[in-house]
């Protein structure tokens, strides 16, 4: 069985963001993508256009000193433009660390992700470790 097409795209995106490759990772989305982002703490809000959503990745490496793992459990599409993925985060920052479960949503449009929803199994965790 063969894999979806919008599965295979956040796949890839997954590589890139592990590989650090932004130029792979930006050519994924469309200009004018959005990136919401729940909760209170220094990564938090809505990240209109790519290279504001590029920037929020940055700073994920740049936080975390390069500790930052993800480990993919689950991409899951719905063949009408929709796709929910599952990984679990583990990271460092200065002296705290965390591993909490993410998912992400996608909305994905001509083969470009135009939305991606973020929800996490513990925001106060989330919280913490990003303030």
């Amino acid at each position: 069985m063969s894999e979806h097409p919008d599965c295979a795209l956040v796949r890839r995106g997954y590589t890139a963001f592990v590989a650090d490759d932004m130029d792979t990772l930006g050519s994924l989305m469309t200009a004018d993508a959005v990136y919401h982002v729940p909760g209170n703490n220094l990564l938090s809000g809505h990240h209109k256009g790519r290279d504001a959503i590029l920037d929020v990745y940055r700073r994920m490496g740049q936080e975390t000193n390069g500790t930052m793992q993800i480990q993919v459990e689950a991409v899951l599409a719905d063949g009408r433009g929709h796709v929910m993925s599952f990984h679990t985060v583990r990271a460092d920052r200065g002296d705290r660390g965390i591993e909490v479960r993410v998912g992400l949503f996608f909305t994905i449009v001509g083969g470009k992700v135009t939305d991606i929803d973020e929800c996490t199994e513990d925001l106060d965790e989330v919280d913490a470790f990003w303030s």
